[in-house]
């Protein structure tokens, strides 16, 4: 069996963002060179998401929309964990859209769905942060 591991970094330039990391993904099997396994993907920060869906650009207004109702940003007062930090909702958020996705590989490809991609989704960007991509097989 073989391992393969890459880091993919993202700096995402405003506080929410939904970015569709499939191609990055893809690379990442194709230069694994692995074409019977299982990929995982996930987020290395708490206040960033790695989560499967469609690439639909209204969809992604939904999940905002939702996110904000169930998790507001502000006021930040509303929060006990805000203090030296303002991103207590960020990882409410990011606990409601998930850490990590696995994809089946079956020849060399990713064995998603209808409409499948994945997403990273940063809730408190701003700053540099990291996705893992782990793929095992042979």
């Amino acid at each position: 069996m073989k391992s393969y591991r890459k880091e993919l970094w993202f700096d995402i330039p405003t506080r929410r963002a939904f970015l569709n990391i499939t191609p990055q993904v893809e690379a990442c099997l194709r230069e694994s060179g692995i074409s019977e396994g299982l990929l995982l993907c996930n987020a290395m920060h708490i206040s960033a998401s790695v989560f499967i869906n469609d690439d639909e650009r209204g969809l992604h207004a939904d999940f905002e929309r939702w996110l904000e109702k169930l998790a507001p940003e502000k006021p930040y007062s509303q929060y006990a964990h805000n203090g030296a930090e303002d991103n207590a909702d960020a990882h409410l958020k990011r606990t409601i859209m998930g850490r990590e996705v696995v994809v089946a590989v079956t020849g060399g490809q990713l064995d998603f769905g209808p409409w499948e991609q994945i997403f990273y989704g940063e809730f408190d960007g701003k700053r540099r942060k990291r996705v893992l991509v782990k793929i095992i097989g042979e």
